[in-house]
């Protein structure tokens, strides 16, 4: 009799807590964003709620969808290279017009000063910049896989990222959990692809460069780049130092390229974007690969990234991560080499109270697979009740004929 008492507390609070997914976001907003003297979309553009924690970016067509469990009465659209913009919701599909930054700057605003110290100035000021205190978010996540210019894979998912305090750098115990996901593959023979790259939901924690400082922000690392201060950007609003740094040494690991968007007032990292050095195919491959076969050829092109944090209110977090990842692969026994291109995308949609750390046994691990984790596409209401990247046309068009 306990066991079966247990059984039915156990099945309550389960169905209490589908009842509350169900019943959570039910309030929805829609819309395409487009640049004001163009007409044209505008792609990645935080859209979020003033005061909520309810978030996402527009796509390839600048469109969006944002749900909350409240009423959304004002939505706030920024993106680097246009003025911060707020809209007041009349109905449920927006139409947005932002205008492009042409911010005369002052004489007062002509950046001087050396770049390397302005970027250890911001880095001395990261615990101050970022939270003191562990957080969970939770992420939408997407990951495409194409075979030239055809997809031949789609992965999605929704996951929880737990993140200690900033102060702690090098990630420390930061861990990310699956809550939902769904795949669909082509099913051509010729489709397969026998090699695992690195990424997937752990980007939230691997790339995070602020909190990951072994990729870039160490003392080892930074003497090993030049840096060149750039002229000033505006993001939301906010005029940025604009640090530029490539390679200056040869070390015995792949280096980046990249800048480096750092607010003026505050230091606050509000942008960082990075490619790797993929001149030498060896180093880079260590650093791209999990596996692949011993006979398989692997030819790396590209791996970028750009990381946004978002600030709200003189604190600011990790807000969107996205990867693009180029190569070529062949057989050995073969003289052509196939393209493949794999594009990683996550906003940071929701915080979620109070942080609990995620449990060993649900932690993704950076060895995992979304395949083996992930069921087909079937159901349409999958995502009914989170936060997601509208798929563009193009991925729509590529989903349904994947299904065929």
């Amino acid at each position: 009799m306990g066991m079966r008492k247990t059984l039915i507390i156990i099945l309550l609070m389960m169905a209490s807590r589908v009842l509350f997914a169900q019943e959570g976001l039910e309030h929805t907003v829609r819309g395409t964003v487009r640049d004001a003297s163009s007409g044209r979309p505008v792609a990645a553009v935080s859209v979020l709620v003033p005061g909520q924690h309810h978030a996402t970016v527009t796509n390839a067509d600048g469109t969006f969808i944002i749900k909350s469990d409240k009423p959304i009465s004002v939505l706030r659209f920024s993106r680097i290279g246009y003025r911060d913009t707020k809209k007041t919701v009349g109905q449920e599909t927006m139409s947005v017009r932002m205008t492009p930054v042409a911010y005369p700057l002052p004489e007062a605003s002509i950046v001087t000063g050396d770049p390397y110290e302005i970027l250890q100035s911001a880095i001395g000021r990261i615990r101050d910049n970022y939270p003191d205190k562990p957080e969970l978010l939770r992420f939408f996540y997407r990951e495409t896989l194409q075979k030239r210019q055809r997809y031949i894979s789609v992965h999605e998912a929704v996951a929880r990222v737990y993140k200690t305090p900033y102060y702690l750098p090098n990630h420390g115990p930061d861990r990310t959990a699956l809550e939902k996901s769904r795949v669909i593959m082509s099913q051509r023979r010729h489709d397969t692809l026998s090699v695992r790259m690195m990424g997937g939901p752990t980007l939230a924690v691997v790339f995070d460069v602020l909190k990951n400082r072994d990729i870039l922000l160490n003392p080892t690392d930074l003497p090993l780049y030049s840096y060149t201060l750039e002229s000033p950007e505006y993001i939301a609003d906010r005029l940025q130092f604009v640090i530029r740094f490539e390679p200056a040494r040869e070390a015995e690991y792949p280096l980046y390229y990249g800048k480096f968007y750092i607010d003026r007032e505050t230091l606050l990292f509000t942008r960082v974007e990075l490619s790797l050095d993929v001149r030498d195919p060896a180093k880079a491959s260590r650093v791209m690969l999990v596996r692949k076969p011993l006979a398989l050829r692997f030819i790396p092109q590209e791996q970028s990234f750009v990381i946004n944090y978002r600030d709200q209110n003189g604190c600011a977090r990790l807000d969107y991560l996205r990867s693009t990842m180029s190569f070529r692969c062949d057989w050995k026994k073969h003289s052509l080499a196939t393209a493949y291109t794999v594009i990683n995308e996550l906003v940071v949609t929701d915080v979620i109270e109070p942080a609990l750390p995620i449990p060993g046994s649900e932690v993704f691990k950076t060895s995992d697979a979304l395949d083996d984790k992930a069921p087909l596409f079937l159901d349409p209401d999958f995502w009914k009740d989170y936060n997601i990247i509208e798929p563009s046309e193009s991925l729509e068009h590529a989903v349904t004929r994947l299904k065929k």
